[in-house]
């Protein structure tokens, strides 16, 4: 089929969509841009989604729920599961509806389901949500109900939801299941449904929607993504997963890049990340040193992060400043926690640092004469006669705080960056200089955000609740790239302490000629974050793993660690358990 013949196809599928959907709602007004590559994996899912598309326009007010959901990714919100979640509930509210009306609906919507489940099922077997939708597809189909106890409540919701008359009752089932199952921390960090709500037309028109968009829009941004995600709502198929939601997600394909996007590359990082504190020719040369071996052709980018280097306002800097506002509030609700736990912890860093400051005494050849060893001169040719003093001082440490700011860590950021914000405090009350910096990988640039340098002052540790997760992470990449400063250190004790996930994971963009176009994640991935580690330590670096994320990858976290890693399960046991590896540490020096 040639060009000419896919587009007169499409042409013709999208003017039949849209005929059915103004039948179905009665409004041949109705504006809406049909999917018309749903037709081609069945013509039954494409008859369906407009069947849903007219129902939903007629019993619901479609713009007033796209609204809500503007709003609540706005707030933060994974726009991809949202939408989701909001297709589940668009169906389960609708179907009845129109079913009562047109006998040949229920018919329809059966074989729409079924090339579904032939085209998506392992899709859908990925997620929560995915497993959501499969069962109530399962029960369309064979009328028996799911047997697995985490889908149950969710899936009885949306059985009740088949009742539903208004639009409120529509926005408060999504945003139930969104807190429920995707983000259990959403109301906590960011507030309840009447704080999604209370977003004004003035905040989302100030927002940069152009990261959203399918298409540009020149003009009403937020007017056409609320328009997309209206006509997102009654798709029921899964889409393909494109290059910026694997991106955002962690994705691990080799991505091809043409020249022009190379050439955008060092600017849209400075737009998304903040503008570098380093001069080209520092980078070049920072650059030229330590992006070797496994990581040659990959970029490293050093920042201040994009609120205090800012190119201009977008999505990223209204979701840096959000996800601040929220950081802070989740520190003034657990103030207390994290006193105390800075308290314990300074008090276990003063012990040991007092250890180290007591006078060490023994017998050598010069000092305080001892006279009970008199008797060996012209004796013996033992020459040790004198006491002799010594003491170490605290001065010889210093610490380096690197911190996994890779997209897996979003729905912990603020636990996160209050480990490291209690950490700092109690480095910072025993006088240890420390430097804080996240990580995180974006096409071939792994960006190091600078929250504090070693010798800044009390005031610099309130940066560390800027700190958010974003895109990927390049693990080795990132200890070898901290540890080039710390070794560069004069004290003669180094420590570096890594707060991660225990998962390296990096999307690998494939530049011409790229050297090393091997995907970053897995085995591969954990084994050169072990081997870095293990040249640190070869050279005299204490490395510490604090251990951040899921149970499951505990083991990775081993293989890269070893013996020496901290796994947090209550953040109010952190001081404790990081205490406990510190105090090691001090005290094996005195040694």
């Amino acid at each position: 089929m040639t060009n000419e013949e896919l587009e007169h196809g499409s042409f013709e599928i999208e003017n039949r969509i849209r005929n059915l959907m103004w039948t179905i709602s009665g409004d041949y007004d109705l504006d809406t841009k049909p999917d018309v590559t749903s037709f081609y994996k069945s013509k039954y899912i494409s008859i369906y989604d407009a069947i849903k598309q007219g129902a939903f326009s007629r019993f619901f007010d479609k713009d007033a729920f796209a609204l809500y959901l503007l709003k609540k990714v706005y707030l933060g919100a994974d726009e991809s599961q949202l939408v989701t979640l909001g297709q589940i509930c668009v169906e389960a509210a609708c179907h009845d509806k129109i079913e009562k009306e047109r006998p040949g609906v229920p018919d329809i919507r059966k074989k729409a389901f079924e090339a579904i489940m032939d085209h998506d099922f392992e899709k859908m077997l990925d997620t929560y949500t995915g497993k959501v939708k499969l069962a109530y597809m399962r029960e369309a189909l064979t009328g028996s109900a799911p047997a697995d106890s985490r889908v149950i409540r969710p899936f009885e919701q949306l059985k009740r939801l088949e009742q539903a008359q208004k639009t409120e009752e529509l926005v408060q089932a999504v945003d139930w299941f969104y807190n429920q199952m995707v983000d259990p921390t959403f109301e906590k960090r960011v507030g309840d449904l009447e704080k999604v709500l209370s977003v004004s037309t003035e905040e989302l028109s100030g927002f940069d929607w152009q990261d959203f968009l399918e298409e540009e829009a020149a003009e009403d941004a937020y007017r056409r993504m609320q328009h997309q995600l209206a006509d997102a709502m009654t798709s029921f198929s899964e889409k393909e997963k494109e290059k910026k939601e694997q991106e955002q997600k962690g994705g691990t394909q080799v991505i091809g890049l043409d020249d022009e996007a190379i050439a955008k590359m060092n600017s849209y990082i400075e737009l998304n990340y903040g503008r570098s504190y380093l001069t080209p020719l520092e980078a070049e040369r920072i650059n030229h040193q330590i992006c070797t071996g496994a990581h040659a052709d990959c970029t490293l980018y050093f920042t201040d992060g994009i609120l205090a280097n800012m190119v201009k306002v977008n999505a990223q800097s209204e979701y840096a400043r959000r996800t601040k506002e929220v950081n802070w509030r989740v520190y003034e609700q657990n103030r207390r926690m994290a006193k105390q736990n800075i308290d314990m912890l300074t008090n276990v860093l003063k012990r040991a640092l007092v250890a180290r400051n007591e006078k060490e005494t023994y017998v050598g050849e010069f000092g305080r004469i001892l006279p009970n060893r008199l008797w060996n001169i012209g004796r013996t040719e033992n020459r040790k006669l004198f006491l002799q003093e010594s003491r170490r001082y605290n001065t010889d440490f210093v610490v380096e705080v690197l911190i996994d700011g890779s997209g897996s860590q979003r729905s912990r950021q603020s636990h996160v960056a209050l480990q490291a914000f209690m950490l700092s405090e109690a480095l910072t009350n025993v006088g240890i200089p420390h430097r804080v910096m996240s990580f995180c990988t974006f096409w071939d640039y792994t960006v190091m955000r600078r929250f504090r340098e070693y010798e800044d002052g009390r005031e610099a540790n309130l940066r560390i609740f800027e700190f958010y997760g974003s895109s990927n992470n390049r693990d080795g990449l990132a200890v070898r790239a901290a540890a080039a400063g710390l070794l560069k250190r004069d004290e003669e004790n180094k420590i570096l302490i890594v707060l991660s996930d225990g998962r390296p994971n990096d999307i690998v963009v494939n530049r011409p000629n790229s050297r090393n176009p091997r995907p970053y994640f897995g085995d591969y991935g954990t084994k050169d974050t072990a081997m870095e580690v293990r040249h640190l330590r070869n050279a005299g670096v204490s490395v510490l793993g604090v251990f951040t994320g899921e149970e499951g990858d505990l083991q990775a976290e081993r293989r890269i660690f070893g013996k020496d890693f901290a796994y947090i399960r209550r953040i109010d046991n952190f001081s404790a358990v990081v205490g406990r590896y510190l105090k090691k540490q001090l005290e094996e020096t005195c040694n």
